[in-house]
């Protein structure tokens, strides 16, 4: 791999980290606002999955945008509706990962505390997806693209 194109996915990888988390962020801060909130049983205490998957919804939207404006900005990506149906559907794969994270603490284990919830789903659950996305966004989503003639001139 060149100089250059090592410090370029160096860049992208330290762009989408920071990206990551923001999300993380994101994603707790919602969680736990929905499932504890300050008394220790929010409005979704009892339902801490449809709980998880509204926080990675919110989280997802970040994502979007941060990476396609920051992390992959220096690629030309033409506005098609196969890139919005894939980012979909590699973050129903990642929010999987989460949610089986989070449902395996909760229902197999029986651990509903604070801190297994955020170790579990969003912990663990967030190093899985992100990882995943990493390799996807940059695959398939993000793709390089070459510009056509008449946007180069």
């Amino acid at each position: 791999m060149a100089e250059g194109t090592h410090m370029k996915k160096l860049r992208q990888a330290s762009a989408f980290l920071v990206i990551g988390g923001l999300a993380f962020v994101v994603d707790a801060v919602t969680y736990n606002a929905l499932v504890f909130w300050l008394d220790g049983r929010g409005p979704m205490f009892d339902a801490p999955v449809p709980a998880k998957i509204i926080a990675i919804v919110v989280a997802s939207l970040v994502t979007y945008v941060g990476n396609r404006y920051w992390t992959f900005n220096d690629r030309h990506l033409p506005p098609k509706l196969s890139r919005y149906v894939l980012f979909v559907v590699f973050n129903l794969v990642a929010m999987g990962l989460q949610l089986g994270c989070l449902w395996f603490s909760r229902y197999v284990l029986g651990l509903d505390s604070v801190l297994a919830d955020n170790i579990s789903g969003t912990i663990i659950g967030q190093v899985l997806a992100t990882a995943f996305r990493f390799v996807t966004y940059d695959r398939f989503v993000f793709p390089h693209e070459n510009a056509p003639a008449s946007e180069r001139a």
